[in-house]
């Protein structure tokens, strides 16, 4: 494994600090992808991109709150007019961010066959994963007019050579990190051991590693590392762990979070002084019936109700809204 791996753990040594006064913020991250029915097996072809027009009302709605969304974009939105359209203004004028989200399963080159395992893309061979991502950052610069330096993989499948070849690519933050999470029972990477505060993956000023909001609730918040884990081998556990407010695993998003377990969440992350809480959704969740999280119209205002108070708790707490640029530019490298 490299040695500036991002998921090995012995790598996770050297957090990121920030300059005075950039206090705390939170990221809100957009994984901006194609339509596809989450229950099928993947495909390369049976998705379409119908939701992409629903960016318009959302980039509206982040506007009025004075949030800068960053779009996560794979291939089928990166080659898409109409996302193009909707959002090189806004990119243009600073009013939204554009990043890469790698599925490798619809990114040329298609060389490998389309299963699990290769749905993350850091266990594709070396070769084809970076040509793969080379290939859709060049798209993404041809028709948003912008690099991006963020950059996602897709089902969060980081591999022990992607950060070689986001450095290649010129990407200066990685948000792959699912902190608190396990995929390794379906191919992926397990994050559960790893940091949920911002760290360098190789030495300070390299790549920035933004790690996906995570944090543990309950009266057993303090052994959630240790516990939590443990109680993965017994489901019903985890169940009865929440269901007794002992412990409870909580992400910052509103797709399976109800707003009362964000609300716990962001007081969690803000007194633990998070220096940045990164916030999550896939944008096919804007349309109903795209995900299992929005089914109708009245799940869609769920959602936009979600965002509203979980905004203004962060408001409260005097937490800002950020963007990749000013991450970058109140990094401390001395």
């Amino acid at each position: 494994m490299s040695e500036s791996s991002i998921i090995d753990p012995a790598n996770h040594r050297k957090p990121v600090q920030f300059k005075e006064g950039f206090g705390q913020r939170y990221l809100l991250t957009v994984d901006t992808e194609e339509d596809f029915d989450w229950t099928e097996p993947l495909a390369r072809t049976t998705h379409r991109i119908d939701s992409v027009t629903r960016l318009r009302k959302f980039q509206q709605f982040c506007e009025g709150r004075g949030v800068v969304p960053v779009y996560l974009v794979d291939y089928p939105i990166a080659t898409s007019p109409l996302a193009a359209e909707l959002l090189r203004g806004p990119l243009a004028d600073g009013r939204a961010e554009i990043g890469v989200q790698l599925h490798p399963w619809v990114s040329p080159p298609n060389e490998e066959e389309i299963n699990q395992f290769n749905s993350f893309a850091g266990n594709l061979p070396p070769y084809l994963e970076r040509a793969k991502l080379l290939k859709l950052h060049e798209a993404i610069l041809t028709n948003f007019g912008q690099a991006p330096l963020i950059y996602r993989a897709g089902r969060y499948g980081i591999g022990p050579n992607s950060a070689a070849f986001l450095r290649e690519a010129g990407i200066a933050i990685d948000t792959s990190a699912r902190a608190r999470f396990d995929y390794s029972a379906t191919g992926g990477p397990n994050f559960e051991s790893l940091p949920i505060t911002p760290w360098w993956v190789g030495k300070p000023g390299s790549l920035l590693e933004l790690p996906l909001t995570t944090v543990y609730s309950g009266l057993l918040r303090k052994l959630g590392p240790v516990l939590f884990p443990l109680s993965g081998r017994l489901p019903a556990l985890r169940g009865a762990l929440s269901r007794a407010n002992l412990l409870e695993r909580i992400p910052l998003t509103p797709e399976g979070v109800t707003v009362a377990e964000a609300l716990r969440g962001v007081d969690i992350a803000v007194r633990e002084d998070l220096p940045v809480l990164v916030l999550s959704f896939h944008s096919p969740s804007l349309s109903p019936g795209h995900t299992p999280y929005v089914r109708t119209q009245a799940d869609l205002d769920d959602l936009y109700d979600w965002w509203r108070i979980i905004f203004a708790r962060l408001g409260e707490h005097g937490v800002q809204p950020t963007s990749v640029r000013e991450i970058m530019a109140s990094v401390a490298l001395a």
